[in-house]
């Protein structure tokens, strides 16, 4: 059953034109992992569905993440976003990390991407964080043009290093 949420409840939908919106829970493997690995696949790195199931199942197991599932009124998944819980030191206070963003190609255009970065917002005003943080590839324009629209604002006051392990 690809694609279709397995066991919704309804009850915890967040509806916006034609987009249901709704936190994701463990029994949404099978519709989540897809989209995940087409995510993966996005950021050039070799499709691999048991590899992206798993990944997923742990972040269900431990609880640290928060999955924003966007799907159809007939319950197909379209698009997911997730959160990483973290901190600004500097602040004192909770921030959240919006590691994942993605919506089928299909239904790019249509709105879902701003409901789920709305969908997100709500939810970290909810938690007190007192930002949402994220990073996104320097030629993908059409991400940074709708978090643009959307009112994030591009960082220009730090430089961001990685160190591979």
């Amino acid at each position: 059953m690809r694609g279709r949420l397995a066991g919704a409840d309804k009850a915890h939908y967040r509806r916006d034109m034609s987009v249901l919106i709704r936190q994701a829970v463990a029994h949404d493997l099978d519709a989540l992992a897809p989209l995940f690995d087409a995510y993966r696949r996005f950021y050039d790195q070799a499709g691999d569905l048991q590899l992206a199931r798993q990944f997923l199942a742990d972040r269900f197991r431990l609880r640290d993440s928060t999955i924003f599932l966007a799907c159809t009124p007939s319950e197909e998944a379209i698009g997911f976003t997730q959160l990483y819980p973290s901190f600004t030191s500097a602040g004192c206070a909770r921030i959240y990390i919006l590691n994942d963003l993605f919506v089928e190609p299909a239904h790019r255009g249509t709105g879902v991407g701003r409901v789920l970065l709305e969908a997100t917002a709500d939810f970290g005003r909810s938690q007190g964080a007192v930002r949402l943080t994220l990073a996104t590839g320097i030629a993908n324009h059409p991400a940074q043009a709708l978090y643009e629209r959307a009112g994030w604002r591009r960082n220009e006051a730090f430089v961001t290093y990685n160190l591979g392990l």
